[in-house]
């Protein structure tokens, strides 16, 4: 976790690695059986080579997204929290960290779906974004004073499983797959509508189209071809 923030010191950020450390130790490896261990990087550090980044910085570069992935100068998977844009919003930047962090370990290359079938030929891709469907800050929880992110379970995108047969996510908010609280959203891509990807959110009852999702966003990154890529400055 790389510290590139003016409104949060060394000290608070590092302070929050091992929480983060223990969730996906404790809370997140034995569910989708992939783990990292975490470092802190200062100010004025570098990380070592070969890193994954998740980088906390101030200011959101791109409108509305308070968290996003990126790629490193090496070309590694990166995460981006803006403290300061979360904290106008509101919001708890900790658990962006770790709703970036999570999602990095779930779909690194922003490639994976689960299909849903409707008919023969048609149907819905869901994205495999494991953070989204429950990620206000209202379901996510303490560990060792720090506020971390709700996560689904692997059974949240298998469709075959009934209303309340088994656990959906970790706080136990969600009932039933394909499911998103208030404040939640899915990416989701019809296969017979030749809309691309698009996203689905808690609030409305139908599909919510974007004439460009914003840059950055996972949804944009699915959207686009990796050569495409507008990246932003990794540092």
């Amino acid at each position: 976790m790389l510290n590139r923030s003016t409104v949060l010191t060394d000290a608070q950020v590092s302070a929050v690695v091992p929480a983060l450390q223990t969730q996906v130790h404790r809370d997140w490896a034995p569910v989708w059986g992939s783990d990292a261990e975490l470092s802190f990087v200062g100010s004025g550090q570098q990380p070592e080579p070969g890193a994954w980044w998740v980088v906390i910085a101030d200011d959101s570069d791109q409108a509305g997204a308070l968290g996003y992935h990126d790629l490193t100068n090496e070309g590694l998977p990166l995460g981006k929290v803006f403290a300061r844009s979360d904290t106008n919003a509101g919001l708890q930047w900790t658990v962006t960290a770790s709703h970036e962090l999570l999602e990095m370990l779930g779909d690194p290359d922003i490639n994976l779906a689960a299909y849903v079938f409707t008919t023969g030929t048609t149907g819905r891709l869901y994205a495999y974004e494991v953070a989204d469907a429950c990620e206000a800050d209202q379901y996510g929880y303490q560990i060792d004073g720090v506020l971390v992110s709700d996560f689904v379970f692997p059974a949240w995108f298998e469709n075959f499983r009934k209303p309340g047969s088994t656990q959906f996510d970790y706080g136990k908010h969600i009932t039933e797959p394909f499911q998103l609280l208030p404040g939640g959203y899915i990416g989701a891509f019809d296969i017979s509508g030749g809309s691309g990807w698009h996203q689905l959110t808690a609030e409305e009852s139908t599909l919510a189209y974007a004439a460009r999702a914003r840059v950055g966003s996972r949804r944009e990154r699915r959207r686009t071809p990796r050569e495409q890529w507008l990246l932003s400055d990794p540092r």
